[in-house]
């Protein structure tokens, strides 16, 4: 079975790449989605962040408050590390139970959508490496527009992830997804049929076409 991780920098259109590789047939773990679920309510996961950070990161139901917790780790770079060092291990161990479960059921292919999978180091547990990429200049327009940031805020929130730059030279396949959507949809559909249904091999060029 082909286990492709599938990452992408914020506000790149990584979630638009992996709800279309859903559409073709694909079997998706989102780490987002369980990342969520290791800090629930009554989970061992949110004692801990509880303990790192308190409970005023909790509302009145105790669930985690997000948005705020969020806040405070973008600004605070050691505030981040603790948390990714909570969730972190949590979340690889689901995403290997999900493998072990497509395995049994004969899948002939996994892809996990993981936003941080290098920072994480979760890389290691896949067979590819899938990257939605767009420059620098269109992740922080598309960031003010879609969340209301200032230019400091969404150069903030860049800065808090692994250079695109770096990412490009670890990626084993570059979908870029600064063009109309047909063209990304297209090339991703053509991967998954050379990837999955077919028999493609080597690594794909992960320098931009020109």
């Amino acid at each position: 079975m082909l286990s492709i991780g599938l990452t992408g920098g914020i506000a790149s259109g990584k979630s638009t790449v992996s709800a279309y590789l859903r559409r073709l047939g694909a079997t998706v773990v989102d780490a987002d989605e369980l990342a969520r679920e290791v800090v629930a309510p009554g989970t061992p996961g949110l004692r801990q962040v509880v303990a790192a950070f308190g409970e005023a990161y909790l509302d009145a139901g105790g669930a985690l408050r997000r948005r705020a917790l969020a806040a405070r780790v973008f600004a605070d770079p050691e505030a981040r590390r603790r948390l990714d060092a909570i969730v972190h291990p949590l979340v690889a161990r689901r995403l290997e139970e999900e493998v072990a479960r497509a395995r049994s059921r004969g899948e002939r292919a996994v892809v996990l959508d993981v936003p941080l999978l290098f920072e994480s180091g979760m890389d290691r547990m896949v067979d590819e490496v899938w990257l939605v990429a767009v420059p620098p200049a269109v992740q922080i327009a598309r960031l003010r527009a879609r969340d209301g940031l200032d230019e400091a805020g969404a150069r903030a929130r860049l800065a808090s992830q692994m250079s695109l730059e770096e990412k490009l030279r670890r990626a084993h396949v570059v979908i870029w997804n600064d063009g109309p959507w047909e063209a990304t949809r297209r090339r991703v559909a053509a991967l998954w049929r050379s990837r999955v249904q077919g028999c493609g091999d080597g690594r794909d060029d992960p320098t931009r076409p020109s």
